[in-house]
């Protein structure tokens, strides 16, 4: 069998780099100001309580590992060349994303979907054998991204009076556990994806609890579920690694 070149190795790793560096330069990310839409978004629905998004440092450190364990001990394996492709789109396109967020809500956007498309591509492709060093963090990427993208979706629908903050916060709920759904149902090994999304309806349940019983009761059973679900592949996949 012909060995992968090591270049998209390279490239993985160079643009986690940048990936990770990206929050140094720019102050990191709690949420788009409010006065950034016309109409201002002041502690809308949809959104997480700032704290959730403490497991950016968790994705950072694990993704750097990742890409570095890549480079030095998976540099040609076959097994690992299917994903960095789209590993190297995801986090090169997000080593940009800070600095587009603070000018245009919109853009970001669009840019979290190629993010999170691109990291549920590659989680999809990752290998198994290696299942903590490129399939666990790929998958706590992507099932962040997911739930991400469609926040930043529910923001721009309200912040541009397309819909209501209730109603954008029920719409992208229901859109999120579509697409958890799907990818869970459709890819293997999909544990920490699950642990992310269930992480981030967690937030959007506590952080709506006092506000719409839709949206807290949405966020919180998807929570469980999820949650719930995450602890079963978890299990599942310590069992197969003994």
């Amino acid at each position: 069998m012909t060995r992968p070149s090591p270049l998209m190795a390279i490239v993985v790793l160079l643009a986690t780099a940048a990936f990770i560096a990206s929050p140094l330069l720019t102050g990191g990310f709690r949420g788009y100001d409010p006065t950034q839409f016309p109409v201002p978004q002041v502690d809308p629905l949809i959104q997480p309580p700032g704290w959730t998004f403490g497991i950016w440092a968790v994705i950072y450190v694990w993704l750097g590992v990742s890409a570095g364990y890549g480079v030095v001990m998976r540099m040609t394996e076959p097994d690992w060349a299917p994903m960095r492709p789209t590993m190297a789109l995801a986090t090169a396109v997000g080593a940009t994303w800070l600095p587009v967020a603070q000018v245009s809500p919109f853009l970001a956007t669009v840019l979290i979907f190629v993010m999170a498309v691109s990291a549920i591509v590659a989680l999809h492709d990752a290998p198994f054998l290696d299942h903590w060093w490129a399939r666990a963090p790929a998958g706590l990427f992507a099932g962040w991204l997911t739930a991400a993208s469609f926040v930043s979706l529910g923001l721009v629908l309200a912040g541009y009076g397309l819909f209501s903050d209730r109603g954008a916060a029920i719409l992208c709920l229901l859109l999120a556990l579509a697409v958890a759904a799907f990818v869970i149902w459709t890819v293997r090994d999909t544990a920490m994806y699950e642990a992310a999304i269930a992480w981030a309806l967690a937030g959007i349940f506590l952080s709506s609890l006092p506000h719409d019983r839709m949206v807290s009761a949405l966020s919180g059973l998807g929570a469980v579920v999820i949650g719930l679900m995450a602890l079963r592949s978890t299990q599942r996949i310590l069992a197969q690694t003994k």
